[in-house]
Order: C-alpha cells, then structure tokens, then sequence
C-alpha cells in the first residue's frame, strides 16, 4: 500500500522538510525554492521588527535588564555573542550594549537586535587578551532608561576556535564510500495540513541511517525528530518509506520504481520521540530533535534484490556514540579531533549524496554546530560522524535546523541526553503495541 502509494507524482512534489530560524527566533519551514512557510505561527518571513506592545499612560516604570552574557568574571575569545534578557511592559524602544577597553577609560557602543522574545544581542568581533567590561542601556517606549551593573569579563584568544582550514567542506558529494553509503539513505513520508488530520496530507522527504541495534526481529534508522512527528499539528507521519543508497539507483534521480535503487525500498512500520519534543512547537524543543524510525525484518521490503530481507544485514548499520564528542580542541582541519562530517541527502542535486565537513563547535547549550556547512533541503535527519572513520562512524548527531540568514548546520546532542532512552523504546517496543492509524503510528516516550 505504501509503495503503491508513492507515485512519481507525489515523490515529484515531496518537499524537503528544511527547517529554519529567523533573527526573532521564529521557526519557517523552508521550501525548495528556498521561500520561507510559517511553522507553527502565522507570522510572515522577513516582517521586520516585531511590533512594540501598546504602551500604559502613566507608564513610570524602566525596563528590567538580566541574564547578561558573558557574566561576570567569564572568559571569552576574539568574538562573541553579547545577550541579555530585557523585558518591559509597555515595550522596548532600544536596547544598547557598551564595551569598556581593557585601558579602563575607552568605551564603544552597539546597538542590539531583538534575538527571539525578550532576548536581545550583537555578534562582535575584535577583542584582545585583557580584562574588558560590559553593560546595557535599555529604553522603553515611554522613554524610561535603565542602565545595567557593569559586568567584568577577561578576553583570552589562545583558547579560541581557529577560522575554518582549507580542510573545511560547505557541500560536495560523498565519495568517501563506507558503511554510511548504503546504511543512509532517503525517507519519504506524509504529514497533515492541519491538527485535526483533514484535508491534505503533505509529501516531505528527509534523511536518516540506519543503526547498530542488536535486536531481533527489527531495524532501526536514527533521523530528525521533525522527520517522524508533527510538532505543529500533532501527528506522527504516515506513508512513510525509507531507501537506502539512492545515490547508486539506475534511474534518473527518484523516480517511482524501487527496482532500479541498488537496494530496494524499505517500509517502517511506526516511529518514536521524546515526549517533550510533541508538547511544544519548534524551535522550542530543539533539544529534542532526534527520533527513530523501526522497520520490521518481514514484510518490510519491495524492489530490487537484496542480499537479505532484513534491511539492516542489507545494508549494514553504524553504532551511535552516546559519549561527549569532541568540541573546540583548537587545533584546525582535518587532523584534529573534533573535525566532523555530516551527510545527508540533497534535494537540489537529486539523488546525490552530499556532506559537509569541518571543526565543530556549539550553538548556544543544546545543540553541536558546524558554521559553514551548506547542505541543501532533504538533508535533515542525515548523519553526523566524527571521526568520519572512511564513512564507518560513529554517529554522533543528526542535521537538524539552520538560520535564515547565514550558512551553518545545527545537531542535537545525543550524549547527556535523552537519545540512548529513546533508542532504547525502539529497539524494545512491541509492534502490536503500536497503533497503525494515521497520525497515531508512533511512540513518544517519556524519559528521564
């Protein structure tokens, strides 16, 4: 039924589930012409500044600046990202941060940008070792002005991440062979227009891979939480198809028949998540962002032959690392230790298999970041290895969202995390315990 299902036509019009986050914080939905959908709001892209709220008459009251970062006696590199929170009722008019020079005297300005909510900040660049200060003056709409404690903070460039190597890869194709050419591959899957689950039910393609997982009975492919339920309307996906090695197929990049893929297609039989990524909307549970597909080892297979039905003797598995990786070891290029790629596969260049590669770092205290990484739509769910191991892993994350104005690919952490618990519920859940109607065909479990 799946398979019948996926008609050239609707593969044709599946579209990458991209997802993006503005400068306000606002999730879109990038398309493949690279317009941006509202996600889980009916807020437009690029709509300007959000609107200050109605200000009080006799508003005497000054806005309220905290959680400045850096803090007090932090030690950063040559740039950062300045935050603080600043709220106020009857709205913010602006909000300036003002950096003090190591030579105690010497002060410059920069006018900060609405982040997401009541967080604002400025990226800057250019500091020197020394001991350097920071404050924040914020004015409201009724022209009250607060001016924050001074914060001391110690600048120390030895320890800094390096600029990108000539080793730094932003999207090429994957020649690199290994397990990870045919254990990833392509997922197809449908998700409803809306929370009732009426009306149309939109084609989506994502990555994923599939996983070590010593069980019996089943195979399991880490992707995207994003990839297997709805967060803004509430339901697991259906239809959901996954083909490994697309990047080998005979055809003309995806086409209908799963004969001409060099190993068939697979069909999963329900997905699993963290409860809490389906109790909020993105990006507000990015931390959760990673999710199992479970395919059973009968019935699950169509096309081309393979050397077994069991997808993942077909076409082997990569262990996943629930360790802390390696992370800002500043030493740069391929050498180092925390050189990580990611892979995926892209919707532009169909069918190709594409990776990006370089040092990786953080963005903010969820997720791993690879800054220059230019992977396109249907790459989401792809696999993160470091080391690469010549495409044999481990895997340690997983493409998950990017911003709307800048390169850069963010992966959830799987070590420290609720991941390994998540695994754990696919590899144990019974299949007959999991409802097979549409938008139910899942597990969202709740962890630790």
């Amino acid at each position: 039924r799946v398979i019948d299902h996926w008609t050239a036509q609707r593969r044709a019009e599946a579209i990458p589930r991209d997802l993006r986050i503005d400068p306000r914080g606002l999730g879109y939905l990038r398309r493949a012409d690279g317009t941006l959908a509202p996600y889980g709001h009916q807020v437009a892209a690029n709509a300007g500044t959000i609107t200050p709220r109605v200000k009080p008459v006799s508003d005497k009251t000054p806005p309220a600046v905290s959680n400045l970062d850096p803090g007090a006696g932090d030690t950063i590199g040559s740039a950062y990202g300045f935050r603080a929170t600043v709220t106020d009722a009857s709205g913010i008019k602006s909000v300036t941060f003002v950096i003090r020079f190591p030579d105690g005297v010497t002060t410059q300005s920069f006018t900060a940008g609405q982040v997401s909510g009541d967080t604002w900040g400025v990226d800057l660049q250019g500091f020197t070792d020394g001991s350097w200060a920071w404050w924040v003056v914020a004015t409201d709409t009724s022209r009250n002005k607060t001016t924050s404690d001074v914060t001391p903070f110690t600048v120390d460039t030895s320890g800094v991440t390096p600029p990108p190597s000539g080793d730094t890869v932003t999207n090429a194709a994957w020649t690199g062979g290994g397990t990870v050419q045919t254990a990833a591959g392509r997922i197809y899957f449908e998700m409803p227009a809306n929370a009732k689950r009426k009306g149309p039910w939109t084609g989506y393609v994502c990555s994923g891979t599939v996983a070590t997982d010593l069980t019996a009975g089943r195979s399991v492919i880490l992707t995207a939480a994003h990839c297997v339920y709805d967060d803004a309307n509430k339901a697991f996906a259906r239809n959901v198809l996954f083909i490994p090695d697309q990047d080998g197929t005979s055809g003309a990049g995806t086409d209908l028949d799963c004969s001409n893929d060099p190993l068939g297609c697979w069909v999963p039989s329900f997905g699993v998540v963290d409860r809490n990524w389906t109790l909020s909307t993105f990006p507000n549970n990015i931390p959760w962002d990673y999710a199992f597909y479970v395919v059973s080892d009968s019935g699950a297979h169509v096309g081309a032959a393979a050397s077994s039905v069991i997808l993942d003797l077909a076409a082997g598995n990569l262990a996943i690392s629930f360790a802390p990786p390696y992370v800002n070891d500043g030493v740069p290029g391929a050498g180092s230790v925390d050189f990580t790629h990611a892979l995926g596969y892209s919707y532009s260049e169909d069918p190709n298999f594409m990776y990006c590669a370089e040092d990786m770092t953080t963005e903010g205290a969820y997720n791993w970041w690879l800054a220059s990484c230019g992977l396109s739509g249907g790459a989401s769910g792809g696999p993160w290895m470091q080391p690469v191991d010549g495409g044999n892993g481990p895997l340690i994350s997983v493409n998950s969202w990017g911003y709307t104005t800048q390169p850069g690919m963010a992966g959830p952490k799987l070590s420290g995390t609720s991941a390994e618990c998540v695994f754990t519920t696919a590899k144990g859940t019974d299949f007959s315990a999991v409802p097979t109607t549409d938008g139910d065909a899942g597990v969202a479990q709740t962890c630790p």
